[in-house]
């Protein structure tokens, strides 16, 4: 039976869904911003007179959008609400978390692996995953560009929709059956979610069309989504309910943060004694706050020094144990 194991990490919590040994799902979840499931108090900011939608602002200071608003609401006032969706950071814009009013007692935002405990799945913490392939999912996302034989997708988050090119070598309609596979892996280790467009290559006779329509479909049997045809020129629309970022875009955004979480991460695993040196492109060792080291050292009982290195990649950080 397939099974999800959280990483409770250093700045963010860490999923995969593990079947048979392979990785076929991952998700990702970095605390300090408003998280669907939340159920709190905040501050009705702005609402244009008889409107169901407005604004609101959180004790913590972030905003969020309000749908639904009951007509006796007033700006200034406190208002109940559940938030229904994280916000989200895409190349050109940020949207703003979502919420909607609600009668329901206050609670806490569920954490990631309760989150997935309260959706049916089965889930247990680990304090690494046994098959580690993390680094490779990351270093996959920040890139967008996966191959396969014949051909390779690159997945763009845009401020529309989550872009899915397929190009390659093999003929239109032989190509585009290749790809399902690909892309279907790809969802579900990113945790891709609501618009997705898949812009495969033209695909001229309407028979191969409806062949890949259904192969799409097959691959896709089990996570819940709308989609259209595939169209003349290739194009193929999904939509499933978004809650959360997904990988590829929270790496995407923040990527020198990206890479300091991972060098934290391998901080963890040194196991020879000494005080630990964390080596890191300059972006990346800026990138690690002051409560983020405090927690490496708090988790290690050792001292930790930085040490920063141009040469490297954002993501090609290591640490290592110094003994004297």
């Amino acid at each position: 039976m397939a099974e999800w194991l959280v990483e409770h990490g250093i700045g963010e919590d860490r999923a995969i869904l593990v079947d048979h040994g392979d990785i076929i799902a991952a998700r990702l979840h970095r605390p300090g911003k408003l998280t669907a499931g939340l159920v709190t108090d905040a501050k009705l900011a702005s609402r244009s007179s008889g409107a169901r939608r407005g604004t609101l602002l959180f004790d913590s200071g972030e905003e969020a959008l309000v749908d639904a608003l009951p007509r006796d609401a007033r700006e200034g006032a406190p208002l109940r609400v559940v938030v229904t969706r994280a916000a989200l950071a895409e190349k050109g814009r940020y949207k703003r978390a979502q919420a909607r009013p609600t009668d329901e007692p206050s609670r806490s935002a569920p954490s990631l692996i309760k989150a997935l405990r309260a959706s049916g799945q089965q889930a247990r913490s680990v304090s690494r995953f046994p098959q580690d392939d993390w680094p490779e999912i990351i270093a996959e996302a920040l890139d967008g560009n996966i191959a396969f034989a014949g051909g390779a997708l690159q997945i763009s988050p845009t401020p529309a929709m989550t872009l899915i090119d397929v190009d390659g070598t093999l003929p239109p309609a032989q190509l585009a059956r290749a790809a399902l596979p690909v892309i279907a892996s790809a969802i579900r280790r990113f945790d891709l979610a609501g618009s997705i467009g898949i812009d495969f290559p033209s695909v001229e006779a309407r028979e191969d069309r409806r062949t890949v329509d259904e192969g799409l479909l097959a691959a896709l049997s089990d996570w819940p989504h709308q989609r259209t045809a595939m169209n003349g020129f290739g194009f193929v629309q999904l939509v499933a309910r978004l809650e959360r970022p997904s990988i590829l875009s929270t790496v995407q955004q923040d990527p020198a943060r990206t890479g300091a979480l991972l060098l934290l991460r391998r901080a963890e695993d040194v196991s020879a004694p000494g005080s630990l040196l964390l080596v890191g492109h300059p972006q990346v060792i800026s990138a690690i706050s002051p409560p983020l080291r405090d927690e490496l050292i708090t988790r290690t009982g050792r001292s930790v020094s930085f040490k920063a290195d141009p040469g490297l990649a954002l993501l090609g950080g290591f640490a290592q144990a110094l003994t004297s």
